[in-house]
């Protein structure tokens, strides 16, 4: 379980960086977050750290699962790199609109708390484990714990 605010503080550091982005057109920024969003992928967020760290105060007013964060760093890191690739192929246009897209899913988290990745990973999964059920056949056990 994460305390909320770390992500949130992570989003407006994460929409600074890619408003700079979008002024600049700089591959090499958006690439440096591509690193920041695999980082948090993987459950080592620098922003989320740094606020760990150096500003947090007191006990965290509410938790949410790490799981839907990680899933949603995933998402901002396939929008960067393909940002990235783009902006250093030339294709400004390609690149500016993935910077964008990031950009404007990290506003949301930023100053509404609307995280769009995490509620994308919420619906996966409702809709993979209903999948899973109704698919999966049972499986039927004789006496002596066998398949028949």
């Amino acid at each position: 379980m994460v305390d909320v605010r770390g992500p949130r503080f992570a989003a407006w550091l994460t929409t600074a960086v890619l408003a700079v982005v979008l002024l600049s057109g700089s591959a090499l920024l958006l690439g440096a977050q591509a690193v920041v969003f695999a980082l948090g992928a993987l459950g080592h967020n620098p922003y989320s750290l740094a606020w760990k760290r150096f500003l947090r105060r007191g006990p965290a007013p509410e938790l949410e699962p790490a799981a839907p964060l990680r899933f949603a760093q995933l998402l901002g890191l396939v929008f960067a790199v393909t940002g990235t690739a783009a902006l250093a192929l030339g294709a400004t246009t390609v690149g500016l609109a993935a910077a964008g897209l990031a950009l404007s899913a990290a506003l949301l988290n930023a100053a509404f708390g609307i995280c769009l990745g995490c509620e994308l990973h919420l619906r996966l999964v409702r809709t993979t484990s209903r999948t899973r059920t109704a698919t999966t056949p049972a499986i039927t056990l004789n006496r002596n714990g066998a398949t028949p």
